[in-house]
């Protein structure tokens, strides 16, 4: 039984929780999986996901000092609310940093998006070390990018940088509010595309996404839709690449199982939109980047002695650093 140190990450997702207790370097000790629950409600499944955590400790790390925790999460994470957070009704009410604090008490805490933490993990172990710029491109349940420059994961202002999910889909949705609009992330998305497929006439039951990706090419309704969804992805994706003109594109989250009937049309628009088309690539983490992000989130807490890593993170605004909201307990 060892008794060195030990960090958790944890990524909350719409679906899933999962969860992983790690050594100081990030060497994994332990993992779990378990669904969202969040048809019972944002509570329920937050604690859903800080139950799995400590039991895991307690099974796997017995007596070890917890020094970090790091959460990845859909939205945008706060100490005491949660921005940009649809997928779980009341998720946007939760004081994320200040419940976190209290559930694992004398660990430091971090929290990301869930973008943002994945990108962390694919600049520095994976498909994206050494790009610079470079784009992560969340294609899941929902649809999210963040930027890399200069070796950091681009926050923004108020922590929002690369929601494109709120993006405008045509020149009529100029000057209309939100809800005079139909966002981007409710027509390209994991959730979207399941949702417009089972819509279609002739349906008589629910498809997932992975259902509609998976369906023959000879099935011309469901083919065509795949086509809209990724064309739309498309013009999007390659305005971006002008904007950021990234190294690499690293495309991750569950739709990636798909990625042989997205990646074609998405290459061919970059290369004939793009002035300098980036690579196009599978991320290294394709399904669980955002927990390997918020262990390296807890990695870099549990090493970090400097004052910078300890200012409070409402000081201002949210823009002190390019990746992340740091709280101590």
């Amino acid at each position: 039984m060892s008794l060195l140190p030990v960090v958790l990450g944890i990524d909350y997702g719409g679906t899933k929780i999962a969860v992983a207790v790690c050594d100081l370097a990030g060497s994994q000790l332990a993992s779990e999986v378990v669904a969202s629950g969040g048809e019972l409600g944002a509570e329920a499944s937050f604690e859903r996901g800080i139950t799995v955590a400590r039991d895991l400790l307690d099974r796997r790390a017995p007596g070890a000092k917890l020094a970090a925790v790091g959460v990845s999460t859909f939205g945008i994470p706060f100490e005491d609310r949660v921005e940009l957070a649809p997928a779980i009704a009341g998720w946007e009410n939760l004081a994320m940093g200040r419940e976190l604090r209290a559930a694992f008490a004398g660990a430091r805490i971090r929290m990301a998006t869930d973008a943002k933490a994945a990108a962390q993990a694919e600049t520095r172990w994976g498909a994206l070390a050494g790009c610079d710029p470079a784009v992560y491109l969340n294609l899941g349940t929902g649809l999210a990018i963040a930027i890399v420059a200069g070796g950091h994961v681009v926050g923004g202002c108020h922590g929002a940088a690369g929601e494109i999910g709120y993006n405008l889909r045509s020149v009529s949705d100029v000057g209309l509010a939100l809800d005079q609009r139909t966002p981007l992330e409710e027509m390209v998305s994991g959730q979207a595309l399941a949702r417009r497929a089972s819509g279609q006439a002739g349906r008589n039951e629910p498809l997932a996404a992975a259902d509609v990706f998976g369906s023959h090419v000879e099935d011309d309704a469901l083919d065509r839709l795949i086509a809209e969804f990724v064309d739309e992805l498309a013009f999007h994706l390659v305005n971006l690449a002008i904007v950021v003109n990234p190294a690499r594109i690293a495309v991750g989250g569950g739709l990636v199982g798909s990625w042989e009937r997205i990646r074609p049309r998405l290459q061919h628009a970059l290369s004939c939109g793009v002035p300098f088309p980036p690579e196009l690539v599978v991320a290294h983490f394709p399904y669980d980047a955002p927990l390997i992000g918020a262990v390296a989130l807890a990695v870099d807490a549990a090493l970090a002695v400097s004052l910078h890593e300890t200012k409070d993170p409402e000081a201002d605004g949210g823009c002190r650093v390019m990746l992340h909201q740091d709280t101590m307990a």
